[in-house]
C-alpha cells in the first residue's frame, strides 16, 4: 500500500497572508511551480495558484501590490501522511482538488503536499486516473 508520505513533496514553498502578489508570482516564477502554501505562524490558512491570481486578482485589475491572502483559497482540505493514495485520489476528485496539503498524523502539522502529477509519476493503479476523472468534472 502506498501512501501519501511515500510520494509527497516536503520541500514546501510557504508566506504569510500578507505577502503581495507579485511576490507569490515571483517565487512562482523562481521555483518553477504552480502553488504557494499561505501560513500564519505554523497554521495552514490558505492556498493560493497562479491560475488565483490570475483569475481572481489580475482579470479584475488588482494591484500587485495587494495581499494574497484576499485571493487565496481558504479552509484548505488536508490529510494525513498515512493515508492510502487512492483514498486521497478519491477524495481529490470528489472536492475536484488539484493540490493536496498532508499533515503529520499526530501533531497535525503541515509536513508536504501531493498534487496530480505528483499521483501520476509516483504511484501505479490509476490513482491519477480516478482524480483526474472527478477534476475533470464541471
Amino acid at each position: 500500500m502506498t501512501i501519501l508520505k511515500d510520494i509527497m513533496t516536503r520541500d514546501l514553498t510557504t508566506v504569510s497572508g500578507s505577502a503581495t502578489l507579485r511576490e507569490v508570482a515571483q517565487k512562482m516564477k523562481a521555483e518553477d511551480i504552480g502553488n504557494v502554501l499561505i501560513l500564519d505562524g505554523d497554521k495552514l490558512t490558505g492556498i493560493i495558484t497562479d491560475r488565483d491570481i490570475v483569475i481572481r486578482a489580475v482579470a479584475d485589475g488588482e494591484d500587485t501590490s495587494a495581499a494574497v491572502g484576499q485571493f487565496a483559497t481558504g479552509d484548505v482540505f488536508t490529510m494525513h501522511c498515512h493515508t492510502d493514495v487512492k483514498e486521497a485520489a478519491r477524495a481529490m476528485a470528489d472536492r475536484q482538488l488539484r493540490r493536496l496539503p498532508v499533515t503529520d498524523h499526530q501533531s497535525g502539522e503541515l509536513i508536504g503536499i501531493v498534487s496530480l502529477a505528483d499521483l501520476s509519476t509516483r504511484t501505479s493503479g490509476g490513482a491519477d486516473e480516478k482524480a483526474l476523472e472527478g477534476i475533470s468534472q464541471p
